[in-house]
């Protein structure tokens, strides 16, 4: 086995480490039941709604979105910046894609843990629509499901409660720059090791078309984020991975690994920095998640005119099975639920679900199209 096999494997065995060592995390959900309905506000930018906290019955949430419509190629997985003229509308009901079952409504996500964000003031969640009071893009949720972090219709990184309330901004964007897709980093201390504890939020950061990897302390107020590092310790011998063209980071497990896309190759890049700085190449794609137990990688390839889905161990090398393989659609924007048995796609009818292995096709289960993600 080559050093760069064996440094870009050790994925595998640090989530064995962690499952034997690492202390579980608290789980949480939703708002847990309906609040009291309210109308959906009229005419009007999201800005102009009644305020965080409020719900409403009906699906408020346009069709437009946090991200960018899938293309079927590679991409650098930034969300497009909020216009300000999206207001909330009741979706249509579309017959929905090619072998799947349509269910146009919000229920699909009532109990699941399953919300949807699209760059308005609304997120569905728990079978509702939960004004935040503010634009929400590409919302994230911390491991115990207890705080939410989004980019702000300023561009800002926040974080807020489940409901919108008690928000922060953890860090202003400089001028010029656009953030995209934060996700939080959460580790205990591994006392055997001599591992500091971890609670971080990555992101991609983008300047002048470059788009680079940053983290920033969690429970930071207006704090400045960093660089990440992505080359390997002690890898002098190995070519260095790009540091620019990285965007759609995604942490998965107890010990903080995380995934990434870069937007120049079109190759999706392991990234672990638990014991040392080390990862590297996995393989073709894009929009990469990493599973709660960080032992497989989902992500989004483009086959024959559709993006599909496909899913893999997390050893470079080894192929990934194509989860989708008689698409008619496109899949994009995956997410693990908490269980790591199943996946949410965005598709351009809704959000789906589907087995991790593939044992049956996307079933729709809601027709709000927006990013889909999981509250622990």
């Amino acid at each position: 086995m080559s050093a760069r096999t064996r440094s870009r494997s050790t994925l595998v065995a640090v989530a064995l480490i962690a499952a034997v060592t690492g202390s579980a995390l608290l789980t949480g959900c939703g708002p847990d039941t309906p609040g009291t309905a309210v109308a959906a506000p009229g005419a009007g930018s999201p800005g102009q709604s009644s305020g965080p906290g409020n719900v409403a019955s009906a699906a408020p949430i346009s069709a437009g979105g946090s991200s960018a419509a899938p293309t079927g190629g590679a991409r650098p997985g930034a969300s497009a910046k909020p216009t300000g003229s999206a207001r909330p509308t009741s979706p249509t009901s579309p017959a929905g894609p090619s072998g799947t079952v349509a269910a146009p409504s919000l229920n699909g996500t009532a109990h699941t843990g399953l919300t949807i964000s699209n760059g308005t003031n609304f997120v569905v969640m728990n079978g509702t629509s939960v004004d935040f009071g503010t634009v929400v893009r590409d919302l994230a949720w911390s491991p115990d499901g207890s705080r939410a972090a989004f980019i702000d219709g300023s561009g800002n990184l926040d974080t807020s409660k489940p409901d919108g309330t008690g928000r922060v901004t953890v860090a202003v964007a400089p001028s010029g720059e656009s953030w995209s897709h934060p996700t939080w980093q959460v580790t205990a201390s591994g006392d055997a090791n001599g591992v500091p504890p971890k609670n971080n939020i990555l992101f991609a950061a983008s300047k002048g078309g470059v788009s680079r990897l940053e983290g920033v302390l969690a429970t930071a107020v207006h704090g400045t984020p960093a660089e990440l590092s992505l080359n390997i310790e002690g890898g002098e011998d190995l070519p260095a991975n790009p540091t620019t063209g990285n965007a759609w980071p995604n942490v998965g497990g107890k010990v903080g690994s995380a995934v990434y896309a870069n937007s120049a190759n079109g190759d999706v890049y392991i990234r672990d920095d638990y014991l040392r700085q080390q990862g590297g190449v996995y393989q073709q794609g894009s929009e990469p998640a990493l599973s709660p137990d960080q032992l497989t990688i989902a992500f989004v390839r483009s086959v024959d005119g559709h993006d599909h889905l496909f899913a893999g161990n997390g050893v470079p090398g080894q192929p990934a099975k194509d989860l989708t393989p008689a698409a008619t659609t496109d899949y994009s924007e995956p997410a693990f639920s908490p269980d790591g048995k199943t996946i949410a796609v965005r598709t351009p009818q809704g959000v789906a679900t589907l087995p991790v292995n593939g044992s049956a096709v996307p079933k729709l289960i809601s027709t709000v199209a927006g990013l889909p993600a999981y509250r622990g």
